[in-house]
């Protein structure tokens, strides 16, 4: 199923629940609460490779604008996402603010490649490849949830911090002198998250959920020195390679909370 079809299915189920909660006394949303949570994610990602002309490097001078030009390659990636969260709720009246923290497991992986010719030299051995990968293993958030209680519906916002952990690679290699680079980062990223859902108190101790996030990193790059061509290797350092990409999220899930 895709994302966009599953944040249908939230959207239903958030206009599910609030048809309940019409002519019933508000339920108590307060108090501490431990729950799990599975669904959809998505990761977008931007990832971008380009290089630099050096009189005394490897490539012609009409090189690093070819390569530049297929370096600039977004890659999406969908899949599940299944994680736990915890929580506290204060409420005043209708109204509820409370602090949540939760882990989701989201191992997604997306990869492009591109292939041209140099423009200095004339085909069919003069080809150069571009591949990127962007993976992710985790995702982390704290956030601060603000909400409004009618009857057995719970309806807020929320935002705050969020961390996942990100592994980009990049390489190029071509078919004139067998060039290879590589290049790109493995890292824990911190950015912020914010979205909204919906939870129904069924009893006195368990709510379901419905709830969609988004989530910004940021971009990161790299740089690195490592082209080599021509067999033997030889070591071309002046032609300085940077690699840099975003990652950005989006997760749309149900879950259960269980409130204490």
């Amino acid at each position: 199923m895709s994302l966009s079809r599953i944040l249908i299915a939230v959207c239903v189920l958030l206009l599910g629940l609030s048809g309940r909660a019409y002519a019933q006394a508000t339920d108590d949303f307060k108090g501490f609460y431990v729950g799990a949570t599975v669904g959809g994610a998505q990761i977008h990602s931007n990832p971008s490779t380009t290089t630099t002309f050096s009189p005394t490097g490897y490539f012609a001078n009409s090189s690093p604008v070819a390569i530049g030009q297929i370096g600039q390659q977004p890659v999406t990636a969908t899949g599940f996402t299944g994680g736990v969260q915890a929580g506290y709720n204060f409420q005043f009246s209708h109204f509820v603010f409370g602090l949540e923290a939760d882990y989701n497991t989201m191992n997604l992986s997306g990869t492009k490649t591109a292939t041209n010719f140099y423009p200095c030299c004339p085909p069919p051995n003069n080809t150069f490849t571009i591949t990127q990968t962007v993976s992710t293993t985790g995702l982390f958030t704290g956030r601060a949830r603000l909400g409004i209680a009618n009857g057995h519906y719970l309806a807020y916002i929320t935002g705050g911090v969020a961390s996942a952990t990100v592994n980009y690679t990049a390489v190029f290699t071509d078919t004139f002198a067998t060039a290879h680079e590589n290049g790109g980062y493995n890292a824990t990223r911190s950015g912020s998250v914010f979205g909204f859902g919906a939870e129904d108190k069924i009893n006195p101790k368990v709510t379901l959920k419905g709830e969609y996030l988004f989530a910004n990193f940021g971009t990161l790059s790299s740089t690195s020195t490592n082209l080599t061509a021509f067999t033997p290797p030889i070591a071309f350092p002046t032609n300085v390679f940077t690699h840099s990409a975003g990652l950005s999220a989006s997760l749309v899930r149900f879950g259960v909370n269980f409130h204490f």
